[in-house]
């Protein structure tokens, strides 16, 4: 009889180790091994042995392209924007993990999404492995889906679970929400639900059999501190697609944002509204996050964005003070601190704007985060609008990436951008020069009335600032020395 071992395994990034350590050598990350306890088996291979009579069936060959390769069927909920991030709907078959803060709505998003989904025809169970059926109950009475013909379930056993969906009662099922994958187990397996061991087996087995029955699984995964997926990459790498849903809990918007789709566009966003009746889509995030921006006041600048496919404009809001202290703080909110660090180095080192010894606060309005290089020029704007006190232009947008050598760089898709911003009512942009080529003068043809700044350098947006204070006839608010 084959006896057990143990072995300690990183609940971080899935790292096995001999024995237990305080800290990873791995990934670095503090109190996150844990014992696990599995069966020890001798390792088998194909060759002779007791089982060497034994063959593998083979495998039908088809051909690449297949009647219905390009026409996926997809099951749409009506919900436009969480379609949207999905690539146009989910595909049969399909597994699809959605990770985000806790208390941030990720229930409630997948309880609108299946109420929506039934409505429409289609059976869908929810199992939740966190509440109870009655907790269930009563968020979809508060959200006015009492109605919904949702099949509901508590359970936490995997094999269970599996059954329900192998049992012929259950033959017509399309859609299944397993809520969290942290919370299953298989009993074969002697370790705590939610380790590394049993989060990748569950997971494995309950994608396998919603594969075979093109049953679409929707896995509800907790996020660490840092927000990423809780466990390792593994369980990422096995699903169809990855949602993440971001938000602060000041604010009442929430972004639910694909960073892996196997069946459609990534980086693509859907824009939420928490309300007292849950969330609510947003048609028109532009407005929204320009909604409350203040005019003529220095350091703030509009941003056009893409996301995906569409193009979103939000407010860059900086803020260069004085610093009391020895060394001087950078504290920045929607975006990157390291490329905040390259912007302020470029402008001190390529255009002679001192910022070194100032306080630098950045904020990206409206608790979204842009990943983008292309909100560079919006930022470098931002920081030299509140260094010399000169508002930028009310009806003004920028888009542009920033290189190490000052010159701004091309970004993707400026007509879209373009065209969003006009659409707002802005009047001219500021964006990268362009090369002239047959396309580009086919499309500057029918760009959007808009008058358009092209820069190479990033020195010409100081030298606009410059020239707008000269116009101003005023000095400079805040400068340095």
């Amino acid at each position: 009889m084959a006896k057990s071992r143990s072995s300690f395994v990183c609940q971080s990034c899935g790292a096995v180790t001999t024995r237990w350590a305080g800290k990873c050598e791995s990934c670095n990350e503090w109190n996150c091994i844990t014992e696990e306890v599995a069966e020890a088996a001798t390792p088998k291979g194909l060759g002779a042995g007791a089982g060497a009579s034994k063959k593998g069936r083979t495998l039908a060959l088809v051909d690449l392209k297949g009647e219905d390769a390009n026409k996926l069927p997809r099951r749409v909920t009506g919900i436009a924007e969480y379609d949207r991030v999905t690539g146009g709907g989910m595909v049969p078959g399909s597994a699809i993990l959605i990770g985000g803060d806790p208390g941030i709505g990720k229930s409630t998003l997948l309880l609108q999404a299946v109420c929506a989904l039934s409505a429409r025809g289609s059976r869908c169970l929810y199992v939740s492995g966190e509440e109870a059926v009655d907790q269930v109950r009563l968020r979809a009475s508060r959200l006015g889906l009492d109605g919904a013909n949702v099949e509901l379930a508590s359970a936490t056993n995997v094999r269970d679970i599996v059954a329900t969906m192998e049992d012929t009662s259950a033959s017509g099922v399309d859609l299944i929400v397993i809520d969290s994958i942290q919370t299953m187990y298989i009993d074969t397996i002697d370790s705590a639900p939610g380790t590394v061991t049993q989060v990748r087996t569950s997971a494995q087995e309950l994608i396998r059999v919603a594969k075979r029955r093109g049953v679409i699984i929707l896995f509800v995964g907790h996020v660490t501190k840092d927000g990423q997926i809780a466990g390792p990459r593994v369980l990422e790498h096995m699903v169809d697609a990855v949602l993440y849903f971001e938000g602060d809990r000041s604010h009442q918007f929430r972004i639910l944002r694909a960073v892996k789709n196997r069946f459609g566009p990534t980086d693509e966003i859907g824009v939420f509204e928490m309300a007292n009746e849950g969330l609510v889509e947003v048609e028109n995030p532009s407005a929204l996050f320009l909604a409350q921006r203040q005019q003529d006041v220095a350091g703030s600048a509009v941003l056009a964005g893409l996301e995906g496919t569409r193009p979103v404009l939000v407010e860059v809001q900086a803020l260069v003070a004085p610093t009391a202290l020895g060394t001087a703080r950078r504290a920045v909110i929607g975006w990157d601190t390291s490329r905040l660090a390259m912007v302020l180095a470029v402008l001190e080192a390529r255009c002679g704007v001192q910022l070194s010894s100032s306080d630098i606060y950045l904020n990206i309005a409206g608790g979204i985060r842009m990943t983008e290089p292309a909100a560079d020029l919006a930022v470098a704007a931002a920081l030299v609008s509140s260094w010399t006190g000169v508002p930028v232009p009310a009806d003004m947008v920028l888009f542009g990436e920033i290189g190490l050598g000052g010159e701004v760089r091309q970004v993707a898709q400026p007509d879209v951008r373009l065209k969003e911003a006009a659409k707002l009512g802005f009047g001219q942009a500021c964006i990268p020069k362009r090369k002239k080529t047959p396309a580009s003068d086919a499309a500057a043809k029918t760009a959007p009335a808009i008058r358009v700044n092209e820069l190479a350098q990033v020195q010409d947006i100081v030298d606009l600032f410059s020239e707008m204070k000269r116009e101003m006839g005023g000095g400079i608010k805040y400068a340095q020395g």
